[in-house]
C-alpha cells in the first residue's frame, strides 16, 4: 500500500494527504514504512553493485546459487530467493548453458588391454590423488577450420585439474604427457592412485599400459559406450565448453589455446563450487589436506 501510494505522489496529480486519507492511514505509519522502504531500497542497491561485480569477475558464469556463495564470502549474507530476484530484474542471469555438441570419440576397438571398471561410479574419495578421471575432447575453431584437442586429469576429490595437455592432433603423447606431468607432481602418499578413462585407443596402447604398471597405478575404464561411467570429467567438459568456448568466436588456435589455459587456471584456483563448501579446487585441497598433512 505504501509503495502505491509513493508511485501516485510521484505522477504529481495528487497530493499526499488526500492519499492518506483516502488509504484510510496515518502520516506517522506512511514515514515509519516510507523510511523503511527507503533503507531497503538502499540495500538492494549496495547488493545489485556487489552481484555485478561478481558475475563480471566470473564473466557471467555463475548462477544465482554460486553468486550466493560468493557474497557470503564477501561478507553479505543474502537469501538465495532474493539473489535471484535481484539478478532477474537487473539481467544478470547466467545464460552460458544452452549449447550441446558431440564430443570427441577417441574409441577404435580393441587394439589393445582393456581394463575392468574399478570406480563403478563411485566419484567420492577422502584422499587427493587417489581416484584420477581422464579423456580428451576436441574443439572445432570455425574460422580457420583448425581442431584442438585438450587431455586433461582430474582429482576426483576437489574436482581439480591436476595436469593437462593441448594439441593440434590427438596423439599418443597427448595422453601420455599430462600423465607424466602427474606422476611428477603427485606428493609421496601410503595409498595407490587409480586412473580412470573411456576405452579409448591411448588407455589401451602399451606404452600407456607400461607406464601405469611401472609406477604402481592401477588401471580402470568405463564401459564400452557409456559416459556416465566418467561422468565428472564429462562435466568438467561441459562445464568448460560452455562457459568458455560456445558463443565467443576464436580466430586462430593460439587464441583459443590461451583462453583454455586462462580458464583451467580460473576453475582450479577461483571458480567456486557449492559442494567444495563455497572454496575452488585449490583451496579446497589445500584446506582440507595440505594443512593437515
Amino acid at each position: 500500500m505504501v509503495s502505491a501510494i509513493i508511485e501516485l505522489r510521484e505522477t504529481g496529480q495528487y497530493m499526499l494527504k488526500e492519499l492518506l486519507e483516502a488509504a484510510g492511514i496515518a502520516k506517522s505509519v506512511f514515514k515509519y514504512w516510507n523510511d523503511r522502504l527507503s533503507k531497503a531500497q538502499g540495500k538492494d542497491t549496495e547488493i545489485v553493485q556487489q552481484i555485478r561485480e561478481i558475475v563480471s569477475q566470473s564473466r557471467g558464469r555463475y548462477g544465482y546459487r554460486r553468486v550466493c556463495l560468493a557474497l557470503k564470502q564477501r561478507g553479505w549474507v543474502v537469501n538465495h530467493k532474493k539473489v535471484l530476484r535481484l539478478m532477474r530484474q537487473y539481467q544478470l542471469l547466467c545464460v552460458k548453458f544452452k549449447h550441446r555438441n558431440r564430443q570427441y570419440q577417441s574409441y577404435k576397438g580393441k587394439v589393445g588391454k582393456i581394463a575392468g571398471n574399478k570406480l563403478t561410479r563411485r566419484f567420492n574419495t577422502d584422499r587427493p590423488y587417489q581416484k584420477v578421471l581422464t579423456d580428451v575432447t576436441q574443439f572445432n575453431i570455425s574460422a580457420t577450420g583448425e581442431k584442438l584437442y585438450l587431455s586433461p586429469f582430474m582429482d576426483v576429490y576437489s574436482g581439480e585439474i591436476l595436469s593437462y595437455t593441448i594439441d593440434r592432433s590427438p596423439t599418443l603423447d597427448i595422453a601420455l604427457a599430462p600423465l607424466e606431468a602427474l606422476v611428477q607432481r603427485r606428493p609421496v602418499l601410503d595409498y595407490r592412485m587409480t586412473v580412470h578413462s573411456d576405452q579409448g585407443w591411448h588407455y589401451q596402447h602399451k606404452r600407456w599400459v607400461t607406464y601405469l604398471e611401472k609406477h604402481k597405478i592401477f588401471q580402470s575404464m568405463s564401459r564400452k559406450g557409456n559416459c556416465l561411467d566418467n561422468a565428472p570429467m564429462e562435466n568438467f567438459f561441459g562445464l568448460l565448453k560452455q562457459e568458455m568456448f560456445y558463443g565467443q568466436a576464436f580466430a586462430t588456435y593460439t587464441e583459443l589455446e590461451a583462453a583454455i589455459h586462462q580458464y583451467i587456471d580460473f576453475y582450479n584456483n577461483d571458480r567456486i563450487k557449492t559442494k567444495l563448501k563455497g572454496m575452488s579446487p585449490v583451496n579446497y585441497r589445500r584446506h582440507t589436506f595440505e594443512d593437515i598433512a
